[in-house]
């Protein structure tokens, strides 16, 4: 990093400071040559918010950008549309072959890495508590002096539904139902109310610090790279501490790719699970009869055109709007659910499930299962493992939308507001919902399991059922659904779009339109060939090598920060001496006008050194030349 920031003054053509020169300002501050004079880079160079699209290019390529004809970058959008392409033309054609291609994929990840997962998921969430609770915590996102551009309110609603709003809904009755129930975690044992409790906490590790700290490290990378630095919106750059220039080379464009890969993967999990609980929902309620194939490729046509609208728009208007509403529907449904259902219970079961998790939670998340040999293996690969390989290939596009929608934010606001917010709401999401689910099976009606197993789809539907005004509920579930379908397809296309585009904010319209439904028709052949074991298997496949960039970018970014800080430190230290010696000269010369001897005593004194000084100067020479006498 250090060799690619020039000095902010020395760009603008400004003199250099000549305090910088005095000798008693490098003896209190000495020189380090490895410290830049600034980490931002010259506003010229940095792409604003009233640049056209083509004052945008012209910046892109200076600073190293090789962006071609329609506003793609060839080495980043032709490999990863080609490898899209023909994998979705593979699942189409030879569906039977796709799933035992991705299931073999997954196998081998479970039985040989499933630690491998487990582990740096803690790393992660080390890195990112670590990074908000030292110093580096007040480096400012921006500029010093900018300030968020969305309010409080509006920057968790978009986060958190480009987040997991899809996988909430879909599993927030059905999964610690499951675990409680139909399939228990290797190893756990004990009565029904304790087998709850785990399944509740097993749930928290799943949809808590654990995937918001993924998000927290990728989005902090991008963020600082785009805010602080000036650099465009890319994965890559996020990598310039460590890779120099090379990251404007093939070492950039791998990265953008992978990250590619994992963006329309991670969605199309998503869209997948979203229209099978809508083709759910629509025959709970009696819309059509029966959940076909054929049913979940109309609705993924119908919401990807939706949300192919919802995306030209741009995140100013389309994507705030749909985001605050879907928060306001969620929020709403989370409300009824509580005051219409078992309320008690409800809160006894968040209070109760909270310290659960806090009791288990070095455990779950360092467990792999290493005794329960056979048995573990299956239940990682339907549970932990996918879910860490569903947020790691999900990532790259939460983390650029979420770092793009945080300027102006400190570093520790930012992990604070992307790991905890989130990470409570989800807490009392599971509690009010799954503990609908568990009180309707344990203590009510009991046929949430049916031949030993739980239909997750159909799981929400029984449970809205249930409370007065229960058909309303249900379509308000359909259309909240429908939105995070919307929300997540909207802003997947948008951040895939830029990476093709090399980090240009305004990616052509043709472009995003051509990955909302690319990221539509993956969906719909991976449906088509194995259903949710071939989305599962295929978010896992692509979360192993970007996982390693993941990695990467903790190096990088905690490099970063402690670059700027020692620029942080160096500037106020600067500004603490120019601010006392102002005040003492201030001090100095009011105490002329007060004391008028001072003066003259100072003065006096000033004459008698200088011309102390003469003399001397005087004998040197004659030292120096001796001459005849």
């Amino acid at each position: 990093m250090n060799d690619h920031v020039a000095s902010a003054g020395a760009e603008r053509g400004e003199p250099e400071d000549p305090r910088h020169d005095t000798d008693g300002f490098e003896a209190l501050f000495p020189a380090d040559p490895t410290l830049p004079e600034t980490v931002h880079l010259h506003e010229a160079v940095q792409i604003a918010d009233e640049d056209s699209d083509e004052r945008i290019t012209a910046k892109l390529r200076s600073q190293g950008v090789r962006i071609g004809r329609g506003m793609i970058l060839p080495r980043v959008f032709w490999p990863a549309i080609l490898v899209v392409l023909g994998v979705a033309v593979f699942a189409i054609v030879l569906p039977d072959a796709t799933d035992t291609a991705f299931s073999s994929a997954q196998n081998w990840i479970v039985a040989h890495l499933d630690w491998y997962y487990m582990l740096i998921i803690a790393v992660f969430i080390v890195v990112a508590v670590s990074i908000a609770v030292s110093r580096l915590g007040r480096i400012k996102l921006g500029r010093d002096d900018d300030e968020p551009e969305f309010g409080v309110l509006t920057w968790f609603s978009m986060l958190f539904a480009a987040g997991m709003g899809i996988g909430l809904v879909f599993y927030g009755v059905g999964e610690p139902l499951i675990y409680a129930t139909v399939a228990p975690k290797p190893g756990w044992s004990g009565d029904q109310a304790e087998l709850a409790g785990l399944a509740m906490a097993q749930t928290f590790i799943h949809w808590g610090l654990h995937p918001w700290a993924i998000y927290a490290v990728i989005g902090l990378a991008v963020a600082y790279a785009i805010h602080r630095r000036g650099r465009p919106v890319s994965i890559r750059w996020s990598l310039e501490p460590l890779f120099g220039e090379r990251v404007k080379g093939w070492v950039g464009d791998v990265i953008d790719v992978l990250a590619i890969f994992g963006t329309v993967f991670g969605v199309a999990t998503s869209l997948g699970l979203g229209v099978q609980q809508i083709s759910a929902g629509m025959a709970a309620i009696g819309i059509v009869d029966q959940a076909d194939h054929g049913l979940l490729v109309i609705l993924i046509v119908v919401i990807t055109f939706i949300a192919t609208l919802s995306v030209v728009s741009g995140i100013g208007a389309g994507m705030k709007w749909l985001s605050n509403i879907n928060l306001s529907l969620a929020g709403l449904m989370l409300i009824s659910v509580l005051l219409l259902g078992p309320t008690l219970f409800l809160l006894q079961n968040l209070t109760e499930s909270i310290g659960v998790y806090l009791a288990n939670f070095m455990a779950m998340t360092f467990d792999v299962g290493a005794f329960q040999r056979g048995e573990a293996t299956a239940w990682f690969a339907d549970w932990t493992i996918f879910y860490w390989g569903w947020w790691i290939s999900w990532s790259p596009f939460v983390g650029i939308f979420i770092a793009r929608i945080s300027r102006g934010r400190t570093v520790r606001e930012f992990i604070a507001g992307v790991m905890l917010v989130p990470t409570l709401v989800g807490f009392l999401w599971f509690s009010v919902m799954g503990g609908s689910g568990l009180f309707r099976q344990l203590f009510g009606a009991g046929d949430l399991v049916e031949e030993g197993s739980v239909n997750v789809e159909h799981a929400l539907f029984a449970v809205l059922g249930d409370l007065p005004l229960g058909q309303i509920f249900s379509v308000l579930a359909i259309i909240l659904i429908a939105i995070f379908f919307i929300t997540s397809s909207d802003s997947g296309s948008l951040v895939v779009d830029m990476l093709a585009s090399g980090g240009h904010p305004n990616p052509p319209t043709w472009s995003r339109v051509l990955w909302s439904v690319l990221e539509g028709l993956i969906a719909a052949a991976l449906l088509l060939a194995g259903g949710l074991q071939s989305l599962q298997a295929a978010a896992l496949a692509t979360a192993l090598p970007f996982s390693v960039i993941l990695l990467l970018m903790c190096w990088a970014t905690v490099r970063a920060l402690r670059v700027d800080y020692r620029v942080l430190d160096r500037a106020e230290r600067m500004e603490r001496v120019d601010h006392l010696t102002a005040h003492i000269a201030e001090d100095l010369a009011g105490s002329f006008d007060r004391l008028p001897e001072v003066g003259s005593y100072i003065d006096d004194r000033i004459d008698y050194r200088l011309s102390r000084s003469r003399g001397l100067r005087g004998r040197r020479k004659e030292s120096e030349n001796p001459g005849p006498r």
